[in-house]
């Protein structure tokens, strides 16, 4: 069975962590055409003093990654898993999933994004955290999961985060684009080196000169819906 227990203990350090997602929202950027198609994406401007990594599949799981200066929170939502709260009779999270969320990160979950509209029913069926001055990720210490082998859904949701190798990466992202892609640039970009126009037209060859060079210009990536260049 994998948890939320076995993430938190291969998580990295929450600037490790950023420099990894803000790769994989790159990533994406360059590999990928069409935005509204994107998986990964990145706000800087999420909030004051706040920025969010985001997935969404396409077929209703979803995570978000907040960093804010009391610490980071983790919210994960897979919607087959028996934990979602629209399983429960009064669909609210799972017990123990939220309950020891830090006061000082607790705002993070009353984000209107991470609440399905109009019912106000948030979207979590894992749930990990860190604050600013803590050593380790921290998770509901008394979680009784149902039967399964991801029933938390974490296993799907953070494959991508426990396993932040280039050639995870290189993997997930050949099987969602359907074209071979070149491990070196994969390489490149998550170790948080800057995205430059030949390793943006490396990554998609198709893509028109001034996209690639959209990608790397100087702004920075600053928001989910154009990602630029990895500082």
């Amino acid at each position: 069975m994998s948890t939320v227990y076995e993430i938190a203990a291969r998580l990295p350090d929450p600037a490790e962590l950023r420099v990894h997602l803000r790769g994989l929202a790159v990533l994406e950027a360059a590999i990928g055409d069409e935005p509204r198609f994107h998986r990964y994406t990145f706000d800087a401007d999420w909030g004051p003093g706040e920025e969010a990594a985001l997935m969404e599949n396409g077929s209703g799981d979803d995570f978000s990654v907040v960093f804010t200066p009391a610490g980071v929170l983790i919210r994960g939502f897979a919607h087959e898993s028996e934990m979602s709260p629209y399983g429960t009779d009064d669909e609210q999270a799972w017990p123990g999933v939220i309950d020891e969320v830090p006061a000082a990160l607790r705002p993070v979950l009353e984000e209107p994004a991470f609440r399905d509209e109009g019912i106000d029913v948030l979207r979590v069926t894992v749930c990990l955290w860190r604050e600013t001055d803590d050593t380790a990720w921290r998770t509901g210490s008394a979680i009784a999961f149902p039967s399964g082998d991801d029933p938390d859904g974490s296993g799907l949701l953070f494959a991508l985060l426990a396993d932040r190798s280039p050639e995870a990466a290189q993997a997930h992202f050949e099987d969602y684009y359907e074209r071979p892609l070149p491990l070196d640039a994969i390489h490149h970009v998550l170790t948080g080196h800057p995205l430059t126009s030949a390793i943006a037209t490396a990554l998609n060859p198709a893509a028109h000169p001034e996209a690639a060079s959209y990608l790397a210009g100087d702004a920075g990536i600053s928001t989910s819906h154009a990602p630029t260049q990895l500082n």
